[in-house]
């Protein structure tokens, strides 16, 4: 009789020291959101990372705020605390040490070397680059884990997609190396899409929602991410939004 009052009392004492933590679920989140990487985001926080990520907290009943910043500096932001996460980040050994991922990408997207359309094209692929070759790059971005083992080349590191875009017309650089979407983007909107094509492809990430590893918040924001994204598969909204920049960008 004893034991069992002993072991009713060490239930209840267990039920009310889980009954805080359980209630303290995140209710909102502050996230890092790039300024120049259009369709996905831009500089006046709009785009389809923003209404995707808006819309899979939404089902979680998950407040969202957005601070607006260049990418490095949204990287920085999380791991200083300062911002629970930031998004468009691609899981590759460099950014898995840093960052807490959940399961369930974003997207997936592809990135590219691109050169001006009146030259030759600067070699069969990324493999057989020329030595000494200059290529543009955009600061803090993920280029897959084969891009930093590439012989021959002369890096660039710009800090926005104008400034990369014009050194390459101004044939400062040999190619640049730009998310296809994005480029895309970028080209139309500069009058240029006909000088600047891709010549060929350097890899294809999948794109998180990147989150502090030291914040006891990241792994239920993740998981309530993850969950709000299946929902949105299952019930066709992921697929609607994926429509509105056409069919190239897929997840699987």
């Amino acid at each position: 009789m004893i034991r069992k009052r002993i072991l009713t009392l060490l239930l209840c004492s267990t039920a009310f020291v889980l009954q805080p933590l359980l209630a303290t679920e995140p209710s909102k989140i502050r996230l890092a959101a790039e300024d120049s990487w259009p369709p996905f985001a831009d500089s006046s926080g709009h785009g389809l990372s923003h209404r995707l990520v808006k819309l899979a907290y939404a089902t979680e009943s998950i407040e969202v705020e957005s601070v607006v910043v260049p990418y490095n500096r949204g990287l920085h932001l999380t791991e200083q605390s300062k911002v629970n996460a930031v998004f468009n980040v691609a899981k590759q050994q460099s950014t898995e040490g840093r960052f807490l991922f959940g399961n369930e990408p974003l997207f997936i997207a592809s990135a590219s070397f691109y050169q001006l359309t009146k030259r030759e094209p600067i070699a069969a692929d990324k493999w057989s680059l020329p030595p000494g070759i200059r290529v543009g790059i955009m600061r803090g971005y993920e280029y897959g884990d084969e891009f930093d083992a590439l012989p021959n080349i002369v890096l660039w590191v710009a800090d926005n997609q104008y400034q990369l875009l014009n050194l390459l017309l101004t044939h400062k650089l040999d190619a640049v190396v730009m998310y296809d979407k994005v480029a895309a983007e970028f080209l139309a909107s500069t009058g240029v899409a006909s000088e600047v094509y891709p010549v060929f492809n350097n890899h294809t990430s999948e794109l998180y929602l990147a989150f502090d590893k030291n914040s006891a918040s990241s792994i239920p924001l993740a998981a309530a991410l993850d969950r709000g994204l299946r929902r949105l598969k299952q019930n066709g909204e992921y697929q609607k939004l994926l429509a509105q920049i056409g069919h190239a960008t897929k997840t699987q």
